[in-house]
């Protein structure tokens, strides 16, 4: 597997991550302020994760488009 696949991969796995905490959120499963702080940073910290992944694979492949 290429280190790109799995970088995917992940990105895929984060995001699915994201979506579940959201209905969660939305469904009103947080017991209390904690819990929702909780998912919330949860959310934050996924989100900046699969921004740096986004940001790495674009430079991944437009340096496989210039060679």
């Amino acid at each position: 597997m290429k280190v790109t696949d799995f970088l995917y991969k992940y990105q895929k796995s984060l995001n699915d991550r994201i979506n579940e905490i959201s209905i969660a959120l939305t469904s009103g499963n947080a017991s209390d302020m904690a819990s929702y702080k909780m998912m919330v940073g949860e959310i934050q910290g996924l989100s900046y994760a699969q921004e740096q992944l986004r940001t790495l694979l674009e430079k991944t492949d437009n340096d496989i488009d210039s060679a």
